[in-house]
């Protein structure tokens, strides 16, 4: 069942607002999809975090995207506004629950409700339309981004992606435990044995990957660290045979193009920020997430990793029945 969607002539003009982070922009884009599906001609602008802007590139029907930056006092809403209101829209929606939606001249509105935390926030996003089951994410690199993404992954044998930083050093597991999966997942008679191993990180985030980064023989490593077009580090994700990572924009990253995705999760609530799909799975601390953020000492501006309650043996066991799952092989 879904809202009924109106006619809204030949090539609409769609205004989409999502998030700024880039794992809750990943998760918006089952929505997109199914605009684009509905409304095969319309023209879209999307609004959405200068990191994740980007990923919106090879839309189809994208018209125009536009970066927006938090600023204080709201500040970042009045810059929108300005870009925006000349013109009559079609059909509007914010998944960020603003007013701007009602501020804007159109024939249609959709805003974001405050969610429920006991719901997956694609289930939460789906009920703007009332989508049941709720489109899943999907990405959409250009040929351009899968010619560079050839060049971040090179073609040949099987390759583990690795995921190891965080924007957060509680929900980061520890470097030497990533290492140690690595090493199980890839000796002989694993599920990727001798396979080569890609790890993934921002350029700021090198130093905090370079344990990962040394652990790997040289001629089996991959790098993909300091690529500035999120779009091909996408397209680098669709070619890796596995992706284990912690709770990030990344993690969703893989799993919205099909990659077959182990989210790591502690001290963040998988049931609202598992990743999402047929091919993924969570491997999650034996101390809950309740548990991890309400004890009497928490301060998330000072903790350190959360994660050691999540061992290496139990995150080697999940990856291995998801991998074998998505490969149709019994356990």
């Amino acid at each position: 069942m879904s809202i009924s969607i109106p006619a809204l002539g030949p090539r609409p003009a769609i205004l989409f607002v999502t998030a700024t982070r880039i794992g809750d922009a990943v998760l918006s884009t089952g929505l997109l999809r199914h605009l684009v599906e509905q409304y095969r001609d319309a023209r879209f602008t999307v609004a959405a975090g200068p990191a994740a802007v980007s990923l919106f590139q090879g839309l189809p029907g994208l018209e125009r995207l536009v970066a927006l930056p938090k600023r204080s006092y709201a500040r970042h809403w009045l810059d929108l506004y300005r870009q925006v209101a000349s013109r009559r829209w079609d059909m509007v929606v914010d998944l960020r629950g603003s007013a701007l939606a009602w501020l804007l001249r159109a024939r249609c509105r959709r805003v974001a409700a405050k969610g429920d935390p006991g719901l997956h926030r694609v289930v939460q996003l789906g009920r703007v339309f009332d989508l049941a089951p709720p489109p899943a994410p999907l990405l959409w690199p250009t040929p351009a981004h899968e010619r560079a993404s050839e060049l971040l992954v090179p073609a040949g044998s099987p390759v583990l992606g690795i995921g190891p930083t965080a924007n957060w050093a509680g929900k980061q597991w520890r470097a030497e435990r990533f290492a140690g999966l690595a090493r199980r997942l890839t000796a002989p008679g694993a599920v990727l044995a001798g396979a080569r191993i890609a790890v993934f990180s921002a350029p700021h985030e090198r130093a905090a990957a370079a344990p990962v980064l040394a652990s790997v023989p040289a001629d089996r490593l991959i790098e993909v660290t300091g690529e500035p077009d999120l779009s091909s580090v996408a397209a680098a994700l669709g070619r890796v045979a596995l992706f284990i990572g912690n709770d990030t924009g990344l993690m969703h990253i893989a799993a919205a193009m099909g990659t077959p995705t182990l989210g790591l999760f502690g001290p963040s609530p998988a049931v609202q920020y598992a990743p999402w799909g047929a091919h993924t799975s969570v491997a999650a601390t034996e101390i809950s997430y309740g548990e991890l953020c309400s004890a009497p000492d928490f301060d998330h501006r000072t903790t350190g990793t959360l994660m050691d309650s999540l061992s290496v043996e139990r995150a080697e066991a999940a990856a291995t029945a998801l991998f074998r799952r998505c490969l149709g092989v019994a356990a």
